[in-house]
């Protein structure tokens, strides 16, 4: 699943007429970026949720056909940010366990590499492995302590010791972790990911390439300088 519904409200007034995923960078929108990789490593089911200008993404994106793979959507009449985006899509997803990802984020992370980690979620060890990145300049305290492949709270016991690193967008969940979010409803992932964490139910790992959370004009343009340079080189 990518993630497409936000608003994008720090990327105005870029996003008052194109919706943050369809931004360009590098030559071609943040979200077939992701596509492309997400077909590179044999996802090819993929479903879109989205809320501000979404028709703009099903008529840029269609069925997917032209990008190798088969995409469907899940309307949102109004953004109902992360955990309540994909309570909402579950209907439109055939596996106990998948992967989601930020439509507003560029990473060249190889999603192949999450093979391991949703294997051991459909065996019931986990509900949650997420992808950790260093913390960015607009982020300085990160998000969660990775220890040995096992994520922890910050100011835990187990965390006492450790610094927090930043959580990419990048994670793959099973679909009880969303038992208890109501359909159609707004909801955040954080509270269930704190939860999941505290439970012992929630791996992780480091990815130190390439990552960037697109979140201003600046980073944008920024970005698809760094994309284009490298593309020219």
């Amino acid at each position: 699943m990518i993630l497409a519904a936000g608003r994008g409200e720090r990327m105005r007034p870029l996003t008052d007429h194109t919706p943050k995923p369809l931004l360009v960078v590098g030559g071609k929108p943040l979200i077939v970026w992701h596509i492309e990789r997400l077909c590179a490593a044999g996802f090819t089911h993929i479903v879109i949720n989205h809320a501000h200008l979404g028709q703009q993404i099903e008529a840029a994106l269609g069925n997917g056909a032209a990008f190798g793979v088969s995409i469907v959507y899940s309307r949102e009449v109004s953004a109902l940010e992360t955990a309540g985006g994909i309570a909402t899509a579950l209907p439109l997803i055939d596996d106990e366990v998948f992967l989601v990802v930020n439509g507003d984020i560029y990473c060249e992370y190889d999603f192949s590499r999450l093979a391991g980690p949703m294997a051991r979620l459909a065996a019931g060890h986990d509900q949650a492995h997420l992808v950790l990145v260093d913390n960015p300049p607009q982020h300085p305290k990160g998000d969660f302590v990775l220890d040995a492949g096992r994520l922890h709270n910050p100011g835990s016991r187990l965390s006492a010791h450790d610094a927090p690193l930043t959580f990419s967008g990048i994670g793959v969940y099973h679909r009880a972790l969303f038992a208890d979010t109501p359909v159609g409803e707004k909801a955040p992932l954080a509270p269930l990911l704190r939860r999941a964490i505290d439970a012992g139910r929630a791996s992780g790992e480091h990815f130190g390439g390439h990552w960037v959370d697109v979140g201003t004009p600046a980073r944008l343009a920024a970005l698809d300088g760094e994309l284009r340079q490298h593309h020219a080189a």
